[in-house]
């Protein structure tokens, strides 16, 4: 996608508020991302942040085949630029979609399992590893709420602060490198609305701050169950 970065970051992105909003701008651009898949480098990033740190774009990334399908058709009818951004590895995997039912806002976090002492928060392909990491703690007699921010461009502030009041401890998961991840931006956000409900600090897992490695590197590069386990266990150790 980087030789179109800069026409969707200095044009698109720009022309509604250059007519003073007076153009509608109806452009959905998917961009496969992620890894786990064994591909090399350029085919393995996550560079959302890039594009959701730009004002005048829409950013956002399905964890299922329900939502991909429906927030494609949400997407598609959105009168603003949406970046669409498509977790590789997900691409494989099977779920039902009613084509009958009522989806609900397209920037809208869902809660994807309950719990009540840490909230994970993730999108895209790091919800099912998190949900993953919920049912294994469960084991432990842990209760783990994970939610699905869908949307990372605008992110629903007012849910991850409804769940974040309702733990006290909340850990942010991506693939993305850590080091200025949307993760720091959430943490922020979560400490100044939430400061005297946490009982920890907020805690990010995601990539390292390095190149892609090669695929028989990407395995200990992933944030995975494990790592995503540890910062539990650290956050409820607090």
């Amino acid at each position: 996608v980087f030789p179109a970065y800069d026409q969707i970051v200095t044009q698109l992105a720009k022309m509604h508020a250059r007519a003073l909003g007076k153009v509608k701008l109806p452009v959905v651009v998917r961009i496969p991302y992620g890894g786990g898949i064994g591909a090399v480098e350029h085919h393995s990033e996550s560079p959302e942040a890039l594009f959701a740190h730009v004002a005048g774009l829409k950013v956002v990334s399905p964890s299922n085949a329900s939502d991909a399908y429906w927030m494609m058709q949400q997407a598609v009818q959105s009168d603003d630029p949406v970046i669409f951004f498509e977790p590789k590895r997900r691409y494989w995997d099977k779920g039902e979609v009613d084509t009958e039912s009522i989806p609900g806002p397209l920037h809208k976090a869902v809660t994807a399992r309950e719990g009540g002492d840490l909230t994970l928060v993730a999108y895209g392909p790091m919800v099912k590893v998190c949900l993953e990491a919920a049912a294994a703690a469960q084991e432990e007699g842990k209760s783990i709420e994970v939610l699905d921010l869908r949307s990372m461009a605008p992110i629903d502030f007012d849910a991850i602060q409804r769940s974040a009041e309702k733990t006290g401890r909340v850990v942010v998961v991506h693939e993305a490198p850590v080091f200025y991840g949307s993760g720091a931006e959430i943490a922020a956000r979560i400490t100044e609305r939430c400061f005297y409900h946490l009982e920890a600090p907020v805690l990010r897992v995601g990539g390292y701050s390095v190149p892609y490695p090669p695929a028989r590197l990407e395995d200990e590069y992933l944030p995975g169950l494990d790592r995503v386990l540890d910062a539990v266990d650290r956050s409820l150790a607090f």
